[in-house]
């Protein structure tokens, strides 16, 4: 029987393995895609060149996988427009490389306010150029996904920002932890970004006494993982659930040859469950 939900893994999470290793460990452990934001341990360029483009989609084949998004850094909450221009045209290019590698998604940032700036004005920065790259995502069959994070970390203010942008090439990202940790609970935020969410990033915490997040093993913190998979299903989602292990940032954690065959392991098992 095939998983309720597809699985897969963003490359964050191996930062040491060649883009080979991490496709060979997502077959061996049954996740059917990557989510590449590192490319052999460096973020992948938008400007990838063709050689290693060819080398991608060889090992993809080699293993029978495939990527489901690529998982970019821009953002647009910046009151300078030069500055929200220049990440525009990096977007679109990023684009234009998920077009040539068949990727159906591509992941953006609102980005954290700076000085000066409100979240209201910033919701509409992002909605601009949320806005402007639709048609490009559009002509590409690209789909941009608005994570919750950074100063959009809650489901209602990247609901804010979907609000003013109608492209349907133009959804959210679910990072399950940040709404979280920012007093958001799961029903509200399916409640305000639900219809709009194509791609859920899954990950577990624990809270520290400083206030701080300590990442853990699937299962083992305070977010509530499992209830968001019951969730997903209760409410008929039917896009990918992604482990986002992140090593590249927190080198402490757990190594990916643990983590990540654990985060499949656990996910099973609660779809198994319901």
């Amino acid at each position: 029987m095939s998983d309720r939900f597809p699985l897969a893994f963003s490359t964050l999470g191996c930062p040491n393995w060649t883009f080979e290793q991490a496709a060979e460990q997502a077959a061996r452990h049954g996740y059917q895609a990557l989510e590449v934001r590192l490319l052999n341990g460096e973020i992948i360029p938008a400007d990838l060149g063709a050689e290693q483009r060819a080398a991608v989609r060889a090992t993809l084949a080699r293993h029978g996988m495939a990527i489901c998004g690529l998982g970019l850094s821009t953002r647009f909450a910046f009151a300078d427009a030069a500055e929200r221009r220049a990440n525009l045209d990096l977007l679109r290019r990023y684009i234009d490389l998920a077009a040539d590698l068949n990727v159906p998604m591509v992941r953006t940032f609102g980005g954290p306010l700076t000085e000066g700036v409100s979240l209201e004005q910033a919701v509409g920065y992002v909605a601009e150029a949320l806005n402007t790259a639709a048609p490009t995502a559009e002509q590409a069959g690209v789909t941009i996904l608005l994570e919750t994070h950074d100063a959009f970390c809650k489901g209602a203010d990247v609901a804010k920002v979907l609000a003013q942008v109608p492209s349907q090439n133009v959804a959210a990202v679910w990072d399950v932890h940040h709404p979280f940790r920012m007093g958001e609970d799961i029903e509200t935020t399916w409640r305000v970004i639900g219809p709009r969410v194509a791609h859920v990033h899954i990950k577990d915490a624990r809270l520290r006494p400083d206030g701080s997040w300590q990442l853990v093993l699937l299962g083992e913190g305070e977010v509530p993982c499992r209830a968001v998979i019951e969730l997903l299903d209760r409410e008929g989602y039917q896009g990918m659930v992604a482990a986002e292990w992140e090593k590249k940032w927190h080198p402490e954690i757990e190594e990916p040859e643990v983590a990540l065959p654990q985060h499949a392991e656990v996910l099973r098992q609660w779809m198994a469950a319901l």
